[in-house]
């Protein structure tokens, strides 16, 4: 929990009373890796923090999978836009490895919203880091080659790459495996 706080407390302090009423609210959720989180037709119910581990979120076209956004601790892993619409997700979202979040319910955090300030930091700070971190990514997509994008997630996340399989990772940058396993040999 004390990694929320810290990361919320970047926009500045938070007021203790402020703090342990959120804190009352959260909940520690535990996954194995490979288990699914949430997926197509439930509603997200969870803000959810990723304290530790690795989550995709990725849908289904035939037989293929197609991952279009990781989270990695220290972030927002949350199907964001189910639980701003309250309407059931169209996506899987699975634990690649063992994960440990703090989540607040929908119900909960509005309460936070009208009785703290914290509540307020909250929601600004979740949704501007999943405006960010869509926006990087589609600008990406765009402009870079697939091997800046790999040379990007290396740089930022090298540690936690070990943990993705390739077909993940090729996906979630927009090529094959065997394009990917290029591209490592490449730059190895």
């Amino acid at each position: 929990m004390e990694k929320l706080k810290t990361y919320l407390e970047r926009m500045g302090p938070i007021p203790q009373a402020d703090w342990e009423l959120f804190a009352t609210y959260l909940q520690q959720r535990c996954f194995s890796k490979k288990t699914v989180i949430l997926q197509p037709g439930m509603v997200e119910n969870h803000l959810s923090f990723i304290e530790s581990g690795i989550t995709r979120h990725y849908t289904e076209q035939g037989e293929k999978e197609i991952t279009f956004d990781i989270g990695f601790e220290n972030t927002f892993g949350t199907a964001y836009d189910s639980f701003l619409t309250r309407q059931p997700c169209t996506y899987f979202v699975a634990a690649l490895t063992d994960v440990v979040q703090w989540s607040i319910q929908y119900d909960h955090l509005q309460e936070i919203y009208l009785r703290t300030s914290v509540g307020q930091k909250i929601g600004r700070l979740s949704a501007e880091e999943q405006f960010v971190r869509k926006s990087k990514r589609q600008i990406s997509l765009l402009k870079d080659t697939a091997e800046q994008r790999y040379l990007g997630l290396f740089t930022d996340y090298p540690h936690l790459l070990q943990h993705i399989p390739l077909k993940y990772l090729a996906s979630y940058i927009g090529i094959t495996p065997q394009a990917l396993s290029r591209i490592r040999k490449r730059i190895s």
